[in-house]
């Protein structure tokens, strides 16, 4: 069998795309869910993240890693790990900048008399979308593999 026969890695089954496209919303809503009660219940923002990374990789197996590599641009996957960190240490700064400590949410209310709450969840969602975008970089490198990298033994 030569190269050009072979079968590549990724074969269409109508029946994965079709069960990821109904499945893909349910769990991203669901990471949302942990994301958002993180600061109530067990969960928060780095299984929201988990959950919300594998989202885009069920998209990877089911209609390929290249096409979603191209559907998903590496800015969008960038910015999200950067709005996390901004909005996580915008929080905690601002803090800081109130006369409290990192991340002492209780300074926020005399300007919201829920700014705990809802802090706790905003840091929750950022930290959700660092572990997102971290984990779904990863799987795309991962997918790219070492092909790339060149033999040294042989120039010693």
């Amino acid at each position: 069998m030569s190269a050009d026969e072979r079968p590549g890695l990724y074969v269409e089954s109508t029946i994965i795309m079709t069960t990821v496209r109904v499945v893909a919303p349910f769990v991203l809503t669901f990471a949302l869910f942990i994301m958002f009660h993180g600061a109530d219940t067990p969960g928060g923002g780095f299984q929201g993240g988990v959950i919300a990374g594998s989202v885009v990789m069920m998209l990877a197996f089911a209609f390929g890693i290249d096409s979603t590599r191209q559907w998903l641009d590496v800015r969008i996957v960038a910015a999200l790990a950067s709005g996390g960190v901004f909005v996580f240490a915008g929080i905690g700064l601002g803090a800081m900048a109130l006369g409290g400590q990192f991340l002492q949410y209780n300074v926020y209310e005399p300007y919201y008399y829920k700014a705990s709450k809802y802090g706790i969840e905003l840091v929750e969602l950022g930290i959700g979308g660092i572990v997102a975008s971290v984990a779904i970089g990863l799987f795309f490198v991962l997918a790219a593999g070492f092909g790339h990298v060149t033999d040294t033994e042989g120039e010693r």
